[in-house]
């Protein structure tokens, strides 16, 4: 007997929304037909609603251990579940220690196994103080390194020089694993910086001033150059501009194995946003111009744009109090959000397709980084989906948000597609409103060859 049937849902498959049922036993989808016949010893009613596969948020900041009331894993993923998302990849900082060896590793992996309500991956990272450490970090299990091109806002975790990205890269290809970027120029974005501050100018637009968009474009060059030099596979973080996009897509194109990520709150604002929204909405790389997003959406849609991650990166809220925005906390409490960005932004405005979005979400993180059991409803894949009402529109309020902290720049903004429920691996972790524990969370490791295209 089956464990669960899924009845009557429309499922979001890679080659677009069909009506069918799932089956799943032993925490795997072992059927996909229109209906099922036999019995389960549960079932759910679906009709009316689409089936999504889990979401995998590649690009998160939990900051445990170390600075959890900043956020913490159990709220974290807690408000990833709430969004429909099954896995997350933590960053190896803001936590402290950083990930930047075997030890720190494994006090993560034991917070994580303690108190995340979903499966997860760890970055471990890439800076000049840990290049000897790097293959202990792959053989714990590590999803790949992370390096910063500028300052990354934290002592513990220093920018990369170009020797230091250039050998990390180089060793990163031997362990066969990614490196993943935060592609800003130092030298420009650090000297711009100053010139602004010398002067006394502090303000939002004296910061968006600093970050121009060229400082983006001139790293993520220097890092495709040296992807294709040392046959790295290159993940780019964050993309916040089209330009940005269309020149690591050109890479691509000529042969370096590079994958591309942006995030919703790029599709979702502009440079604009940011004197309505002060320092909730500070970021690294900045909101950018009105025709830069509208180029952002153009690459989203012809499909170059191939992951959509938060950058969820919290802080308390008195790290965003004060008159210097240069010395605010910059990140974006949105990992609960990311979903119905995609919906509203993506599919009900501009005509995204269903499946598309899934791929973004679901689909090509599982296939880039070797998630063999993730990332699809199909047959032999982990039971990890979401149930969502898409006739069904909400605002965001404060007592929505399961962050530590119930701040966040989308609070307000009206959204399409209700999470009713969603389910890790055949368990149910959100429901109505409230979050459920499941019996094990697993850490993910890539079990396939590192795809040259997701």
């Amino acid at each position: 007997m089956l464990e669960l049937i899924v009845r009557g849902g429309k499922l979001v498959i890679p080659e677009g929304v069909r009506q069918a049922d799932l089956g799943i036993s032993g925490r795997q989808i072992v059927q996909v037909a229109p209906e099922i016949a036999e019995p389960a010893r549960q079932e759910i009613n679906a009709s009316g609603l689409y089936v999504f596969p889990g979401l995998i948020d590649v690009h998160v900041h939990f900051n445990e251990p170390g600075q959890a009331h900043w956020e913490g894993i159990a709220s974290g993923s807690a408000a990833l579940a709430a969004g429909g998302g099954t896995a997350f990849f933590d960053m190896p900082l803001n936590s402290l220690p950083c990930t930047l060896d075997g030890p720190s590793f494994d006090q993560k992996l034991s917070a994580m196994q303690a108190h995340s309500h979903t499966d997860f991956a760890l970055w471990g990272g890439l800076t000049p103080n840990n290049l000897q450490h790097m293959p202990d970090l792959a053989e714990r299990g590590v999803i790949g390194f992370k390096a910063f091109m500028c300052n990354s806002g934290l002592p513990q975790f220093p920018a990369c020089d170009d020797a230091t990205l250039y050998v990390g890269m180089r060793l990163a290809a031997q362990l066969g694993l990614p490196v993943a970027v935060h592609a800003e120029s130092e030298a420009l974005t650090a000297y711009l910086a100053q010139q602004k501050r010398q002067q006394g100018q502090t303000t939002w637009r004296d910061y968006l001033d600093s970050r121009p968009v060229y400082t983006e474009l001139e790293a993520i060059q220097r890092a495709l150059l040296f992807a294709r030099e040392t046959g790295c596979r290159l993940h780019i973080v964050h993309i916040s501009s089209g330009a940005g996009v269309v020149m690591a897509a050109e890479a691509r194109a000529k042969g370096v194995d590079v994958s591309l990520e942006t995030c919703p709150h790029y599709l979702a604002f502009t440079a604009e946003d940011l004197e309505r929204l002060g320092a909730l909405g500070k970021c690294a790389p900045p909101f950018r111009s009105e025709l830069q997003r509208t180029l952002l959406w153009v690459q989203v849609l012809q499909g170059q744009v191939d992951i959509i991650g938060s950058d969820h990166s919290p802080s308390p809220p008195e790290m965003k109090q004060g008159h210097d925005f240069f010395s605010l906390w910059g990140g974006i409490a949105g990992v609960q959000s990311t979903l119905g960005v995609l919906l509203s932004e993506g599919w009900r405005q501009r005509g995204l397709a269903l499946e598309r979005l899934a791929a973004l979400l679901a689909a090509n993180p599982a296939k880039r980084f070797g998630l063999a059991q993730k990332g699809r409803l199909a047959e032999g894949y982990d039971a990890d989906f979401a149930l969502v009402d898409l006739g069904q529109t909400y605002t965001l309020r404060q007592e929505d948000l399961y962050y530590r902290h119930p701040i966040s720049p989308y609070l307000g903004r009206t959204f399409v597609g209700v999470v009713q429920e969603t389910w890790l691996r055949g368990q149910r972790v959100y429901a109505g409103g409230k979050i459920e524990k499941p019996r094990g969370v697993r850490l993910l490791k890539g079990t396939i060859p590192f795809g040259t295209e997701p």
